[in-house]
């Protein structure tokens, strides 16, 4: 089992990294499922990733509980909106409009209501 989690971990991390490239495949998500994959699969991967130099941050102040900073649920947001107009205008097919833009409204729901934002202190 802990060898299935670390493939579906290491699947994850790389999807989060393209998501820095590509707008319509988001970062955050992949980059949390990577986290918890790795934290049942492998210590050392787990350990790796919180201490990553780009990502620990992050996942460090996500585990403890104190969120994302609202700098980052904005710009989540709104590249997040943008490339789901521009999906919704692109595909006729109603079913798959009706699906992006409910994903959207949970994904949104979830980042606002339920995900703390980190208070930073006034320096």
């Amino acid at each position: 089992m802990k060898l299935l989690l670390n493939i579906a971990g290491v699947l994850a991390l790389v999807l989060a990294i393209l998501g820095l490239f590509l707008p319509l495949l988001p970062t955050t998500p992949f980059l949390l499922l990577a986290s918890a994959c790795f934290a049942r699969g492998s210590d050392r991967l787990h350990g790796w990733l919180v201490n990553h130099r780009v990502f620990g941050v992050y996942l460090r102040n996500f585990e403890a509980g104190n969120g994302i900073p609202l700098r980052a649920k904005i710009v989540a947001s709104v590249m997040m909106w943008s490339s789901l107009v521009v999906a919704v205008i692109r595909f006729e097919h109603l079913g798959l409009r009706i699906a992006l833009v409910a994903v959207g409204c949970s994904v949104s729901l979830y980042l606002w209501r339920y995900l703390p934002t980190l208070r930073t202190v006034a320096r």
